[in-house]
C-alpha cells in the first residue's frame, strides 16, 4: 500500500502543487489520477519516487516512509513510464528494455531472457529487438516502456499520461494490453491521466484532483459515477456520466434476436457489413456477451441499421439487439 499523510508540494514563488493530499493507494490495484491541467497529478505521482520532493506530510510504501532511504535505491524498485516512452535512442529495444537489470548486476544471460521474455508479454515482436526506438511505431515504443519498466519485477508501476500520445486506436489497444498485464502480473499501479473516460476504464479507484492541488474525490468507477461529491466532480465528469455508468452493467441479460439475413459475413464467418438496397454499408461496431451495455450500446449507434451485432469469442455473430431491446434493459 502507498499511503499519503497531509503531503503538499509548495515550489519556492509560493505556488501549491498539491495541498494537505491523503489518500490510500491499494496494492496490486490500479490507482487513476485524474482531474484538469495544474492540479498536482503528475507532482504527487513523481513525489512517490522522489523526482520530485515533497515540502511536507509523509509518502510511505507499505508503512515505511520513502525518505527513509536512498532516492536512487527507492527508483530502481519503482517502474516508471512517461509519454513517448522516454527510451534511449542510441540503445536497441532490448537494451532498452535492459537498463535496471543491467544497473542492479544480473548477469548478461538472465538480463536478455529477461527482456526478451517482456517484449513478447507486452505484445511486441522479438524481431524488434534489435531495432533502435526511430524504427519503431509509437505505439511501440509505449509498449517498450512499459516493458523496461516491468523488467525488474517492481511491486509498483508508475505511468504518467503513458498513452496520450497516440493516436485513438493505438490507445486503445494500449489500455487493453495494460488491463490484460495487469490480470497477469497484479502490479500496484498508479497512473495519471486527463482524461475520464480513461480513468474510469483503467482504474479500480479513481482520485479526481481539483485545480490547487486538493482532492475531491477518491472512490471506485462506479462509485464515483453514482455519487460524485461535489458540483466539481460532477462536472468533471460531464452530463454524460450516466452513459458511462452503463461500462459497469453486462450485457449478458441483453435479449438478442436471430442474426438476420442482411447481415453480410465473410468466409471466416464473421460479419463485414449489411445489405440494403443493392450494397454494402459498414458494419459498425460488434459486441461481445462479457461486455459493457455501454459496447453493446455503442454497436447499435454505430450500426447503419440499428442493429449492434453480437459475436462469440471466435467472431461470429450469435445475434443482434435494436434500440427497442436496449431501451427495455435500460427502463428502470
Amino acid at each position: 500500500m502507498i499511503e499519503f499523510e497531509d503531503v503538499t508540494k509548495r515550489y519556492p514563488d509560493g505556488t501549491v502543487a498539491v495541498d494537505s493530499l491523503s489518500l490510500r493507494i491499494p496494492s496490486n490495484q490500479i490507482t487513476v489520477f485524474v482531474g484538469p491541467s495544474g492540479c498536482g497529478k503528475t507532482t504527487s505521482l513523481r513525489m512517490i519516487n522522489r523526482t520530485i520532493e515533497r515540502t511536507s506530510g509523509t509518502i510511505s510504501i507499505d508503512g515505511e516512509d520513502i525518505n527513509a532511504g536512498d532516492p536512487v535505491s527507492l527508483r530502481r524498485g519503482i517502474g516508471y513510464v512517461i509519454q513517448h516512452a522516454g527510451l534511449f535512442p542510441h540503445k536497441t529495444v532490448v537494451d532498452n528494455v535492459a537498463t535496471v537489470p543491467k544497473l542492479l548486476g544480473w548477469d548478461k544471460r538472465k538480463t536478455r531472457s529477461t527482456a526478451m521474455e517482456l517484449l513478447e508479454r507486452v505484445g511486441l515482436d522479438p524481431k524488434l529487438a534489435e531495432r533502435y526506438p526511430a524504427q519503431l511505431s509509437g505505439g511501440q515504443q509505449q509498449r517498450v516502456g512499459v516493458a523496461r519498466a516491468l523488467a525488474a519485477d517492481p511491486k509498483i508501476m508508475l505511468m504518467d499520461e503513458p498513452f496520450s500520445a497516440v493516436d485513438p486506436i493505438v490507445r486503445h489497444q494500449l489500455q487493453e494490453e495494460l488491463l490484460r498485464l495487469q490480470r497477469d502480473i497484479g502490479k500496484t499501479i498508479v497512473f495519471v491521466t486527463h482524461d475520464i473516460d480513461e480513468a474510469i476504464k483503467l482504474g479500480d479507484n479513481v482520485a479526481v484532483l481539483r485545480v490547487g492541488g486538493k482532492l475531491a474525490q477518491f472512490a471506485p468507477p462506479a462509485e464515483l459515477l453514482a455519487q460524485p461529491a461535489d458540483d466539481f466532480v460532477e462536472s468533471f465528469i460531464g452530463q454524460d456520466r450516466g452513459y458511462r455508468a452503463l461500462t459497469f452493467v453486462t450485457a449478458e441479460e441483453l435479449p438478442l434476436g436471430p442474426v438476420p439475413a442482411e447481415l453480410a459475413v465473410g468466409d471466416d464467418g464473421r460479419p463485414a457489413g449489411w445489405h440494403k438496397d443493392g450494397e454494402t454499408l459498414p458494419l459498425g461496431a460488434v459486441f461481445q456477451r462479457g461486455d459493457s451495455l455501454r459496447a453493446a450500446m455503442d454497436a447499435v449507434l454505430t450500426s447503419p441499421v440499428g442493429q449492434g451485432v453480437c459475436v462469440d469469442e471466435a467472431g461470429k455473430p450469435v445475434g443482434v439487439i435494436d434500440y427497442t431491446g436496449l431501451s427495455g434493459v435500460l427502463r428502470p
